[in-house]
């Protein structure tokens, strides 16, 4: 049987084109993607598409819009060898980041790609990353998906979704794995990184988690923040989860006023996960006095987690695993390649 590719088109750059009369980029009817990338006609996979009724910027990305694709890739398993996801660029590393959690026992590609430029200009990047995230999702060893997991190609590289972060906003290579190899690199051939791409356990069947619970925050730890806005932060109704970036390997300033606000609140049932503001390198708490004394305040050390991936994991956790040790036990595991 032909191998079989289904692309969803999401929304994104890629998808857009210049309106003729107003100069303005509008999506197009992404049914006809033939007539802009004419190369897919080469391919001997059978290709099929599934474009969203309402294409959206990736800006007003929500867990509803992750839950739609998800169930949509539940929905087409059986039908199709691999899945392209085409996404705009600014929350990429955020929604793979996320589909890694909700596709469990996952066993065939997941691809995010996108472009900086729309498929319909001159230099755009669109049609080389479409191609090769195609040839990916297609590609088999032994009869088996060469890339079993949820990942990102972009500008020639593919990484591991739940690894990425988008480090330039003009530049064609947009995305960085600072933390993980690369799973591929396009050039004359697709080279794969076999070492570091995943295993799935066999026999296991999929199964999607559509639910994620968003009463979670994001901090970032400067010199001289204020304490009392902490302390309005961590008594936010409803708040259960904080992603908190420290500086270096996981440390925080250590007057006693700020360390027993997060005493306070985790004390109370707060979540609260170290990741570093480093973008390369690990949270490694016991590394320094300071560090230690922010653990003994009941954080969590996130390791080398991205911030894509703590914030959207723990909004994962929240919903899926009903006890706060669970949760923390769980957010220092690795469960879909996120931690090293």
């Amino acid at each position: 049987m032909d191998t079989s590719v289904l692309v969803i088109y999401t929304g994104g750059t890629i998808g857009m084109k210049q309106n003729s009369k107003t100069g303005a980029l509008v999506p197009f009817d992404f049914s006809e993607i033939e007539k802009e990338v004419p190369e897919l006609k080469k391919f001997k996979y059978k290709l099929d598409t599934h474009s969203f009724r309402n294409p959206i910027d990736s800006s007003d990305v929500k867990p509803e819009f992750w839950a739609t694709i998800a169930k949509i890739i539940k929905n087409s398993y059986d039908l199709y060898d691999g899945f392209v996801i085409l996404h705009g660029t600014d929350t990429m590393s955020y929604s793979a980041s996320a589909l890694s959690f909700m596709l469990e026992n996952l066993s065939k590609p997941v691809i995010f790609t996108g472009s900086q430029l729309p498929i319909d200009s001159i230099r755009t990047d669109g049609k080389e990353n479409i191609l090769s995230a195609i040839e990916i999702a297609a590609s088999r060893q032994n009869g088996k998906p060469v890339i079993p997991e949820v990942c990102i190609f972009f500008d020639y590289k593919l990484f591991r979704g739940n690894r990425t972060t988008k480090h330039s906003a003009e530049k064609f290579n947009a995305f960085r794995s600072y933390n993980y190899p690369a799973l591929a690199e396009a050039g004359v051939e697709i080279k794969y990184n076999l070492p570091a791409i995943a295993k799935p356990e066999s026999g296991k069947i999929l199964k999607i988690h559509t639910e994620m619970d968003t009463s979670v925050i994001g901090l970032k730890i400067f010199p001289g923040i204020n304490c009392d806005f902490i302390d309005n932060i961590l008594n936010t109704k409803g708040l259960k989860g904080i992603i908190i970036e420290t500086f270096g390997s996981g440390n925080t300033p250590t007057s006693e006023k700020f360390l027993s606000k997060f005493k306070t609140a985790i004390d109370k049932g707060l979540i609260a996960l170290n990741i570093s503001q480093c973008q390369a390198g690990s949270v490694e708490m016991e590394r320094y006095e300071t560090g230690i004394l922010f653990k003994n305040t009941g954080v969590v050390c996130g390791k080398d987690m991205t911030f894509e991936a703590a914030i959207t994991k723990l909004s994962f956790l929240l919903t899926n695993n009903k006890t706060v040790t669970g949760i923390k036990e769980d957010l220092q595991k690795s469960l879909r390649g996120e931690i090293s």
